[in-house]
């Protein structure tokens, strides 16, 4: 994974390019996972702290946490997190109207 971080990240970016409905979960999943102060290091992106991807590599896919993530993958994560963010304001909606 650390040889090439570019390739799957294009890949993954694409693979989420073809669900626009999933763009805003996208950016705002980017933002949380972000390492701390990723703005002031090369390269300006959020991405997630290299720890902490490679121990969601090893949860997700066993072995060393070296495997590139599978884009399909992101993509049924983007729509899991969008599923929990909405079943949450719709939980918080309903304990407001009790």
């Amino acid at each position: 994974m650390d040889a090439a971080p570019a390739r799957w990240a294009w890949r993954a970016a694409a693979a989420v390019a073809r669900h626009p409905s999933l763009w805003a979960i996208g950016l705002r999943q980017a933002l949380v996972l972000a390492a701390p102060g990723w703005w002031r290091r090369r390269p300006f992106l959020p991405l997630p702290a290299p720890d902490y991807l490679r121990f969601r590599l090893q949860t997700a896919y066993g072995g060393d946490g070296d495997r590139d993530p599978d884009p399909d993958d992101l993509v049924t994560y983007l729509r899991w997190c969008r599923e929990q963010r909405s079943s949450q304001k719709w939980r918080r909606k309903g304990a407001l109207h009790q």
